[in-house]
């Protein structure tokens, strides 16, 4: 900023801002914020930011953008000041403090910060004996009509603490860290004695919150008959609860947990008082006359004991079946963001239960198995209730298609959470046990599936809990999934339900099982419509049919050799689009993987057959290609070349037929050398050819070593 004096500045500051929030021209506009910022950052900007904060004549606009540039210079820029000039400028913001004790409250805010941030630079000895605390002590028993911004501080200067916006040096962050925590008795006495002014507990208890997450030194015993405890207690008997006493109490809770001298124990009589307290709140949790915004606070409050106290509840004694009973009440609720506060607590209790690592001190083997069999036992009704609860949440709205790209996003996200609370279920119950659960949900909603008012939606809910605990379900179940892949194909074809991909998932999840079990084979017919009904549905479903359609094939290639025929008539109408498939180029990828894993299975002279015919869907195209001529070739998009060439890598890939893929890459390199000869400068087309050749070398090197090794033998 060239050099102007103070006054000038003044102006055109006062100037700049109004043009900022007041003119109509963009241009304009974005002038005056181009040398508002350039303002910021002159040495000018302490002077001139101090005396419009110290005019009455100022407006809000001009007092926030000067609080605001004032706290920046003294995070940032401190050094820029002179030697004496901490004395005048503390002085400065002090009336200030004092000046706006009754707003506006977000300039208070911000001088408030510019404040604690200057503690942060400025050593204990420079504030008088016992640093910022025993000064801001003194100037709030001189003057207590400025309590407000007195409590205000007082709340910020723990928060400062941890700050990285305030650019001191190391050292002297550590050193003001300590003096805060040196002082803490200080600031707890000062909140105590401000605690007998009714019209500030709510201030208070903030500050008392800001100052528990700054150190956990204080004595469980001191803190459970504390005054500013039994206040935050106390005000949960309100009609309404305060959020101030919420976050005292949520912090009081976390608080337990930290690591201290005694561990848990030495925690038990802060514990005692908080746990009956909280619990009292069952009762109006479940009034339904309640505000949402308390329903919120309590159910916050549940959730944080419950994954504070997760290791102690895992025991399954009285007490803490009585937190979790408050959690599945919480789960219960219909407002999604108020239930899935519980579900971080779920997935930590299922850990708990099942991870051998939580019963090491248990002492031998024998013993922690019993242990853990037990607590198993004890918690599977809660797991069993509690996927009751979760499961028709994944359930598609019927204005799914009306929603907007955010709101189907977070929809999305829902159905992952309520997946992994089945999968967490499933580890503590077992996966037969809780399909089982999940195939009855499933039956009453294909009950009345051949009439005219079925609910798709409820089919789809059920079969995405089914996919999601496919890992879960060992392959001897016999009594469930049978039943399942039976119903499957009796669904009516409905478009929704293919669109939605999930039969088509499902399908896929389960392919080890459909492998595995012996009563799996009937189906495989049926299940393979199904995938290629998927194809035709829409884009979505078909990358999920050919991606399921992989799997399939991959973990029954050796049921599927009979059947090689169908899967190639298959793959035909897929890459030619006959017959309304809409599966892309990438998701043909699938299907060429797909066929190669079968015929990896086939006998060596039924392996050389099957690959000469699957190399065909993509060599005579590129032979059509290449008899055009010179010219014509090069004028050609390299998506002509690449979709067929990365088909034949797939191929040479996942084919494991050394000498079946070495005869076929023998057949087909005049066709690569034509293409490598037309094509040289094409970098796309001669990074697919140079891949498929790496491939098939692979392939041609592996058959080598093989026939060496079989010389060696002989």
């Amino acid at each position: 900023m060239p050099a102007m004096a103070a006054a000038e500045v003044q102006k055109t500051l006062v100037e700049a801002l109004t043009a900022l929030y007041r003119s109509p021209d963009s241009s304009v506009r974005n002038q005056a914020n181009h040398w508002l910022q350039e303002f910021q950052h002159s040495v000018l900007a302490w002077e001139v930011s101090d005396s419009l904060l110290h005019d009455a004549s100022s407006n809000l606009e001009t007092l926030l953008f000067c609080s605001q540039t004032l706290k920046t210079k003294i995070q940032r820029d401190f050094e820029e000041l002179p030697a004496g000039a901490f004395c005048p400028l503390r002085d400065s913001l002090y009336a200030l403090l004092k000046h706006l004790s009754s707003g506006p409250s977000k300039v208070r805010t911000q001088i408030c910060i510019a404040l604690a941030s200057l503690a942060v630079h400025v050593p204990m000895e420079d504030w008088g004996g016992g640093g910022i605390l025993n000064w801001l002590k003194q100037e709030m028993n001189s003057s207590p009509d400025y309590m407000p911004s007195f409590l205000e501080l007082l709340a910020i200067l723990p928060q400062e603490a941890f700050s990285y916006k305030v650019a001191a040096r190391p050292e002297r962050r550590r050193h003001f860290q300590n003096e805060l925590v040196m002082s803490i008795g200080v600031a707890l006495d000062l909140l105590t004695y401000c605690l007998n002014a009714t019209k500030f507990q709510e201030q208070v208890l903030e500050a008392f919150a800001s100052w528990l997450r700054l150190n956990h030194g204080i004595s469980a015993a001191t803190l459970a008959s504390h005054p500013l405890v039994v206040a935050a207690l106390s005000s949960l008997r309100f009609n309404s609860l305060p959020d101030a006493a919420v976050n005292v109490i949520c912090e009081l809770i976390r608080y337990t947990v930290s690591e201290s001298p005694g561990g848990l124990s030495a925690q038990m009589p802060l514990i005692q008082v908080l746990v009956p307290h909280v619990m009292g709140l069952r009762d109006q949790f479940k009034d339904p006359s309640k505000d949402e915004d308390d329903v919120k606070a309590m159910a916050r409050l549940f959730s944080d004991m419950g994954d504070s106290y997760v290791e102690m509840i895992a025991t399954g004694s009285d007490e803490s079946m009585m937190i979790v009973q408050a959690l599945l009440e919480v789960a219960a609720h219909p407002d999604y963001d108020i239930a899935s506060m519980t579900f971080n607590f779920w997935h930590s209790l299922q850990v708990s239960l099942t991870e051998w690592e939580s019963y090491s001190s248990l002492g031998p083997e024998n013993a922690i198995r019993a242990e853990r069999d037990r607590r198993i036992a004890m918690f599977r009704p809660t797991f069993e209730t509690l996927i009751s609860l979760v499961a028709f949440r994944v359930q598609y709205p019927q204005d799914y298609e009306d929603l907007s790209k955010e709101d189907r996003r977070d929809f999305k996200q829902t159905r992952y959470a309520v997946g992994d609370i089945i999968i967490d279920a499933a580890s503590v119950m077992g996966g037969d046990a809780v399909v089982k659960i999940l195939f009855m949900n499933f039956v009453k909603s294909v009950g009345n599936c051949e009439a005219n008012d079925w609910n798709w939606r409820t089919s789809e809910a059920a079969l995405y809990c089914i996919r999601s605990v496919a890992n879960a379900v060992p392959s001897h179940e016999v009594e469930v999934m049978p039943q399942v892949f039976a119903i499957l194909p009796k669904l009516p074809h409905q478009p929704q339900l293919l669109q939605t991909s999930i039969p088509c998932l499902t399908i896929g999840a389960y392919s080890t099982w459909l492998n595995a079990s012996s009563a799996a084979l009937p189906f495989l017919p049926s299940i393979i419509d199904i995938l290629t009904r998927g194809m035709s549905a829409s884009e979505d479903s078909a990358a999920a049919a050919c991606m399921a359609f992989r799997h399939v094939c991959d973990a029954c290639r050796t049921k599927l050799c009979g059947s090689l025929d169908g899967l190639f008539h298959i793959y035909h109408r897929a890459v030619s689009g006959e017959g309304g498939y809409r599966v892309c180029t990438e998701d043909s990828l699938q299907l060429v993987e797909a066929l190669s894993v079968v015929i990896t299975e086939l006998s060596s002279d039924q392996a050389k057959k099957a690959l000469e015919a699957l190399c065909l869907q993509a060599v005579n195209p590129l032979q059509e290609i290449i008899s055009q001529g010179v010219e014509p070739v090069k004028q050609l998009n390299p998506t002509k070349f690449t979709v067929h060439i990365d088909r034949l890598a797939n191929i040479f890939r996942y084919v494991n037929h050394p000498e079946a893929v070495g005869d076929a890459f023998e057949r087909i390199w005049p066709l690569f050398k034509a293409i490598f000869d037309h094509r040289a400068w094409d970098m796309r087309t001669m990074e697919a050819l140079c891949r498929a050749c790496k491939y098939a070398v692979i392939q041609l090197v592996l058959l080598v070593f093989l026939k060496n090794v079989s010389n060696m033998g002989s």
